[in-house]
């Protein structure tokens, strides 16, 4: 169990960040073109995908600033965790509107709680940021992010089972391309989603990892492709690294008023799972 003093770290709880950008149609066509979506790219005032907010306002750190793993370094605004590995675990995003290009979009985020628990690959350290993103002061977009952080070294434990195959799946083939362009669109220096060195020989993974906000992306676009509208409310959480070494699947299932989403390879363990809903209540999924 590494010593970790937590109520230095809770001394974080609190603290702010902010920065504003504007959706621009640059933007928006990297956007829409790195994901080859149907049509054209939305122009100004048309509404843009929803989680591209992702691609916005992101906090921009000197090289000289940032660490070994190309992360901004920690004890700004992130708290220090004395771990190196993280990785964003999850969360929650629920819509009040659309974002629109043209628009200047303020993120608002506020360090919300600093926990520390022991798992099966040791100490971990829980940093839960809370994000509102508006528009002229009207809140377009709440989120709740959760960072986890844990030490250098591969997990233990069983294998997970092979993932359900969803009524619904789509194949995605996650080649160093799409990854590096989604690291840039998001302005992600972390090296295990673009530098195969670091990310094999240093953090242990089999590939370069897909990004667990790129999952999620991908499973909101294939829930809105399936219900012919976006969801207004999205939760997921990472289960197990995706790498680069092999296609993976989305899948889908309607799920009570919703659909639940989720990652895997085929043949693999569940990646990332995911829940949609939408406002007027249960989707109707369509073939796709």
């Amino acid at each position: 169990m590494m010593e970790i003093d937590l109520d230095h770290l809770r001394g974080w709880i609190g603290r702010e960040d902010a920065a504003s950008e504007t959706l621009s149609e640059t933007l928006a066509l990297q956007y829409h073109s790195t994901f080859d979506r149907p049509g054209g790219p939305p122009g100004p005032g048309d509404s843009a995908p929803r989680l591209i907010h992702w691609c916005l306002a992101q906090p921009v750190a000197r090289l000289s600033e940032t660490g070994e793993d190309g992360h901004p370094a920690l004890g700004g605004f992130i708290p220090p965790v004395p771990l190196p590995r993280r990785m964003w675990a999850g969360g929650t995003v629920d819509f009040n509107g659309d974002l629109r290009v043209g628009d200047t979009v303020t993120r608002v985020s506020r360090i919300e709680d600093v926990a520390v628990k022991e798992g099966s690959t040791g100490t971990l350290c829980f940093v839960t940021v809370r994000h509102e993103i508006g528009v002229d002061g009207e809140i377009r977009v709440g989120e709740r992010q959760d960072l986890v952080y844990r030490a250098s070294g591969g997990g233990g434990g069983k294998a997970p089972p092979p993932a359900a195959r969803g009524a619904h799946r789509r194949r995605v083939d996650p080649t160093p391309p799409l990854l590096f362009r989604y690291s840039a669109m998001t302005f992600n220096g972390h090296r295990i989603h673009y530098d195969r060195s670091h990310a094999v020989g240093t953090e242990g993974y089999d590939g370069l990892v897909v990004h667990g906000p790129m999952q999620a992306a991908l499973m909101l676009m294939f829930a809105g492709d399936l219900a012919g509208r976006p969801p207004d409310a999205f939760a997921f959480r990472g289960l197990f690294p995706l790498t680069d070494t092999a296609p993976f699947q989305v899948n889908a299932a309607e799920s009570g008023d919703g659909m639940s989403l989720w990652t895997a390879r085929d043949g693999g363990p569940e990646a990332m799972r995911a829940e949609a809903r939408w406002a007027s209540g249960r989707a109707c999924a369509s073939t796709a």
